[in-house]
C-alpha cells in the first residue's frame, strides 16, 4: 500500500504509533509532505527515522526550508569552523533532541526534493497555482518559496481541473473546516474509489494543536489515525 501524511512536527511516538497501526511494511511506501520537524519535542530524532526507512520519501517543508536558510547563512559567516557552525545548528533545536543533530542528517535535510511528482499523484507542502483555467501549474515551474508557504491552495473553492490528484499540507484542517481531520476533495461526478478521482487531498491534521496524526492511503482512499489524548 502507499501512503500520504504531512506536518508531523516532531510527535515522534504518534508517527510510530502511526506506523504501527497501518502495519507499514517493507512491501509498502510513505510520501512525507514536509514538515517533519518543529513544535513538537522529537523531529530531529523522527527525521532521522524516516531517513532510515528506505521506502519513505519525504520533501521539503516551510519548517525545514526555514532551518537550511539559517544553515546557508551560518555557512556565509564561518565556513571554515564547521564544528561552530554544527553546534549553532543544533542549538536551533530544542535539547535533547538537538543534540542529534549530525552533519548526515543536515546533508540529507539539503537534499531533499520539493516535491514529489508520481504518475497519478503529486506531493507539495503549501499547494500549487492553478492557471486561469483551473489546471495546476507544473511543479516544476513553481518557485520554491510558493511550493512550502504559500496559502492560496487550501481555500476549498480553489478545485483544479484535469490534471494528478495533489497531496498538500501546511494549514491545519480546523482552519478550513473547523475538524482535525484529513480534507479530500472528490472530483464532480467521480465516486472517490481510486486517486484519480481526487483534484487534492489536504493532510494537514494540525497535530501539535489537536493531538490527531492521520495519514491516507493512497490505495484505497481512506483516511487512518491516531490520537496523543
Amino acid at each position: 500500500m502507499r501512503y500520504a501524511i504531512s506536518d508531523i512536527h516532531g510527535e515522534y511516538e504518534l508517527f510510530v504509533r502511526l506506523m504501527d497501526k497501518i502495519a507499514f511494511s517493507s512491501s509498502d511506501e510513505l510520501f512525507v509532505c514536509g514538515d517533519v520537524t518543529d513544535k513538537g519535542e522529537d523531529g530531529i530524532r523522527l527525521l532521522q527515522l524516516i531517513f532510515s526507512m528506505p521506502n519513505a520519501h519525504c520533501i521539503l517543508g516551510n519548517h525545514e526550508h526555514a532551518f537550511l536558510k539559517y544553515y546557508w547563512a551560518l555557512m556565509r559567516s564561518s565556513p571554515e569552523d564547521f564544528s561552530e557552525v554544527l553546534s549553532r545548528l543544533r542549538g536551533y533545536f530544542p535539547p535533547p533532541d538537538g543534540d542529534l543533530l549530525d552533519w548526515d542528517t543536515v546533508d540529507r535535510t539539503e537534499n531533499l526534493p520539493l516535491y514529489i511528482e508520481e504518475e497519478d499523484f503529486i506531493c507539495v507542502h503549501a499547494g500549487l497555482p492553478t492557471d486561469d483555467s483551473c489546471r495546476i501549474v507544473p511543479p516544476q515551474s513553481v518557485k520554491p518559496e510558493f511550493l512550502v508557504n504559500d496559502r492560496t491552495f487550501k481555500e476549498p473553492h480553489v478545485l483544479p481541473r484535469d490534471g494528478k490528484c495533489v497531496f498538500f499540507g501546511h494549514t491545519p484542517a480546523r482552519y478550513v473546516c473547523g475538524e482535525d481531520r484529513i480534507i479530500p476533495y472528490v472530483r464532480k461526478g467521480m465516486s472517490g474509489e481510486r486517486i484519480a478521482d481526487y483534484c487534492k487531498v489536504h493532510l494537514d491534521t494540525g497535530v501539535y494543536l489537536s493531538g490527531v496524526l492521520g495519514c491516507f492511503c493512497i490505495d484505497t482512499c481512506r483516511p487512518i489515525y491516531v490520537k496523543k489524548y
